[in-house]
């Protein structure tokens, strides 16, 4: 059945939902099914291929690395990528030890690889991460600290192996720069909102000493074939993966457990052929955020994040499973999220897309199939009045959504669903779907073009005496 509905009809009303909705599907179910886009699936993972490297080995206790939790091998570390480099490319092994450090920064043909034991514990002295580098903050490129693992325009890097990194960050260490006291981010936030809005070239963006916008964790600037494979991340001080403007990227078989503030899993951002899979994201936001820049910086690298596949992940407490947005601005197109699962009280959202009339971009094609969800505040949440809302006047596009074979046990919403007037959602459906135990039922508002196929909503069940 496709409709497009506006706030208050049988959509947003949950009882109802649940008794008329089976009955209006089976009507519709005689449609004639349109064009599979899975079938573009192979031709994307044929574009994304993990980079080899040579068999040669640089372990950085011979470039005086101590695996002691005391002394700073920083120098050891930049000693042995730097021999790696020079003799055409291989690893670099960290053994196991305990192993201290500022920041790490890669070049072409190196893989950092952590053998089974290694910890990498990063330095949390804001001064060690200076002079400021390229990065991109909340979708704004400035010059600020160097990312704790950062790579600009290289080609075939690698972070892998069964060890752990640590960003050291805690409650007296980085994160309190996201609070409201003294050493509160925000005035230096607004600061680069301004410069951006205003065109300021990105070189005269400078935070450096004594600013407070923390650095992401591994950051791969402008590179070309990127694998980040079997580590663990911990204690962040900000978003933990985050490819930038970068090409043919693998995320495989990591661990992110890092509960602090802005904390998202991995947010590759305008970035293309991405592959995300059977990675375990625990973290203090989104556990998967697709992004493309915020505002008028979005607009200026106009450079969409596109053919991402995202598969059998885990993802437990965040505020979305996976999400697109809200630094969108250059568009998120060819999407492809399957066999994850997700579940957690701390879970708000499953599918979620967040945009508004600042971030403007088109968001299209993107395709959900055997996603199965424990506990979610809503199940698929789609808001184009996120944050600043209907303020602005670049109204966003969200067109063809399309989510398939998608099981919830428990959700406060199946649909939030939030159109701008005038900018409706367009192309939304979901079908063979089923929600189990729904607080609120659905929440429509705006027009909004929906498709529903074998879709099954079951209220929560009311306590007794109520």
């Amino acid at each position: 059945m496709r409709t497009a509905r506006r706030a208050g009809s049988l959509f947003a009303a949950a009882g109802l939902l649940a008794v008329v909705l089976p009955a209006l599907l089976a009507r519709g179910a005689e449609a004639p099914p349109a064009e599979d886009p899975w079938s573009r699936l192979p031709e994307i993972l044929s574009r994304i291929v993990a980079p080899e490297f040579p068999a040669r080995d640089f372990v950085v206790t011979k470039f005086g690395a101590k695996g002691d939790g005391l002394r700073d091998a920083s120098t050891a570390f930049r000693k042995a990528i730097e021999a790696c480099q020079k003799a055409g490319g291989g690893r670099v092994v960290v053994p196991a030890g305990t192993f201290v450090t500022g920041p790490i920064r890669l070049k072409s043909r190196v893989n950092l690889h952590l053998e089974k034991g290694a910890v990498v514990r990063f330095l949390t002295d804001p001064a060690l991460y200076l002079p400021p580098v390229l990065t991109r903050w909340e979708g704004i490129e400035l010059m600020g600290y160097s990312p704790l693992v950062y790579a600009l325009d290289e080609e075939s890097i690698a972070v892998t192996g069964e060890g752990t990194l640590d960003g050291g960050a805690g409650p007296d260490r980085w994160w309190p720069w996201k609070g409201k006291g003294p050493e509160s981010q925000k005035a230096d936030r607004d600061r680069l909102l301004r410069m951006a809005e205003e065109g300021v070239p990105v070189a005269e963006r400078v935070f450096g000493q004594g600013s407070r916008l923390r650095p992401p964790f591994i950051e791969p600037y402008r590179c070309r074939n990127v694998l980040i494979e079997g580590v663990t991340i911990t204690n962040a001080p900000f978003w933990v993966i985050h490819p930038v403007l970068s090409q043919n990227v693998i995320v495989r078989g990591v661990k992110v457990v890092s509960h602090g503030p802005n904390n998202d899993g991995c947010d590759p951002e305008s970035s293309s052929d991405v592959l995300i899979e059977d990675a375990l994201f625990d973290t203090g936001d989104d556990c998967i955020a697709l992004k493309s820049g915020r505002n008028a910086d979005g607009r200026r690298l106009a450079t969409p994040v596109e053919r991402v596949v995202v598969r059998r992940c885990t993802m437990k407490a965040g505020h979305g499973g996976v999400t697109i947005g809200s630094e969108i601005s250059g568009g998120a197109r060819d999407v492809f999220v399957e066999k994850c699962e997700m579940s957690s009280p701390d879970l708000e959202r499953g599918l979620r897309i967040k945009t508004n009339a600042m971030r403007g971009g088109i968001v299209e094609n993107v395709f959900v199939r055997d996603v199965t969800i424990g506990e979610v505040g809503n199940a698929i949440d789609i808001d184009m009045l996120y944050e600043e809302g209907a303020n602005g006047t670049y109204p966003p596009t969200v067109r063809n959504v399309r989510v398939e074979r998608m099981t919830v046990g428990k959700a406060v919403h199946a649909l939030f669903l939030r159109a701008l007037d005038g900018s409706p959602l367009r192309g939304i459906a979901v079908s063979d779907s089923a929600f189990g135990s729904v607080a609120k039922g659905n929440r429509i508002e705006g027009t909004v073009d929906l498709d529903l196929r074998n879709v099954t909503l079951r209220p929560s069940p009311v306590p007794p005496g109520k």
